[in-house]
């Protein structure tokens, strides 16, 4: 792909108070007539990012929507920026939130999209015990809303929207792994309790509306584009930190507990695969591999020629969940025959890809 880069987003969308009606990105890949639509809420986020990325490339035009604040969160996907006075837009964004109704509505209306890929939510497991009602009213009642809108945009206009809801492999919780799309879910956190109830309104809306709605029931997927407060990147950027003579200790919770690890971009892949089908269907997506986050460590340290991690990192119980999720395990059966999906990178891979990246200031 072939992206030009003429001047920083930031300075673009402080001029743009109007922006639900602004372009901002300019992509000049494959130019077609019949062009699909999608619409990414949280495309600024990790997986937002990657699946924009996904979507330019198969020659799409890609609506996202972003909360306004006082500071600018697009570094994500500012390496896809262009001048907005150039022809051919393909990537533009827009100001909204799922807990504002109105807003959602409005730019379905507008943008009319083919797929909307719901990826935004309060996505913080830990954080979701501080601020649980915050966490439902965007990760559950902020689906909701959304649902809500398609319905009605398809009652009103005879259009058909295909809908991604990006489901998490913490809503089976305390469930004995290996999980799979019949395992039932036992939430551990207000962040999964949240999700469940997503999960549900949207098969609901799948069942009772006659909806394209699906579930994308992603295992832990990571990139070095992952936020900085969850774990493997709160390692990886520790490590980097510490050899920079920044840090000294990395402080962590539950070094036992085990997740299913993949690579992000791999994931968005498997998302965009369940959308393309001719029936609805929820899927688990995983790599059917689990690893404690002690054995993250340990890769990590060791990929960074540190030969002892017990001397960096220390235990801080303020990191420990009020209920522990302890072993998160994907059974992909289902989705490596339908969807013909499987993952590529390895666990050590994705390690070495996270390391190599948060040490490359140092180098």
């Amino acid at each position: 792909m072939a992206y030009t880069y003429q001047t920083h987003l930031s300075t673009i969308l402080s001029h743009a108070p109007y922006l639900a009606f602004f372009p901002v990105f300019v992509h000049n890949d494959r130019e077609t007539t019949t062009m699909k639509k999608a619409l990414i809420t949280g495309i600024t986020g990790q997986d937002g990012s990657y699946l924009a990325e996904l979507l330019l490339e198969k020659g799409y035009e890609v609506h996202g929507m972003i909360r306004r604040a006082s500071t600018f969160n697009t570094a994500r996907i500012e390496h896809l920026y262009q001048d907005p006075h150039a022809s051919g837009s393909r990537l533009h964004l827009h100001y909204g939130d799922l807990s504002d109704a109105g807003i959602l509505r409005k730019l379905i209306y507008k943008i009319k999209p083919d797929e909307i890929y719901n990826l935004a939510a309060q996505s913080h497991v830990r954080v979701s015990f501080d601020i649980p009602e915050y966490t439902a009213d965007t990760t559950g009642m902020g689906t909701l809303r959304i649902l809500e809108a398609i319905k009605d945009f398809e009652e009103h206009t005879g259009k058909k929207i295909k809908y991604y809801q990006a489901s998490s492999s913490e809503m089976f919780g305390a469930a004995p792994p290996p999980q799979n799309e019949s395992t039932p879910f036992h939430p551990r956190s207000p962040y999964a309790i949240a999700k469940v109830f997503a999960y549900h309104a949207t098969v609901n809306y799948r069942e009772a509306h006659g909806m394209f709605a699906v579930n994308g029931i992603l295992f832990n997927h990571e990139s070095p584009r992952r936020g900085g407060t969850f774990v493997t990147k709160k390692i990886t950027r520790g490590i980097a930190r510490i050899i920079a003579g920044l840090d000294k200790k990395i402080y962590l919770g539950n070094l036992d507990a085990r997740r299913d690890w993949g690579y992000a971009p791999e994931y968005m892949e498997a998302a965009w695969r369940m959308m393309q089908q001719n029936e609805a269907e929820d899927y688990v997506i995983g790599t059917g591999i689990s690893h404690s986050v002690r054995e993250f460590l340990e890769t990590a340290f060791r990929h960074a020629d540190i030969e002892n991690w017990r001397d960096y990192v220390e235990i801080d119980p303020r990191y420990f969940r009020p209920a522990e999720v302890e072993h998160l395990m994907a059974d992909t059966a289902k989705a490596r025959e339908k969807l013909g999906w499987a993952p590529k990178t390895t666990f050590s891979e994705l390690v070495k890809i996270m390391v190599d990246e948060d040490l490359k200031p140092l180098r």
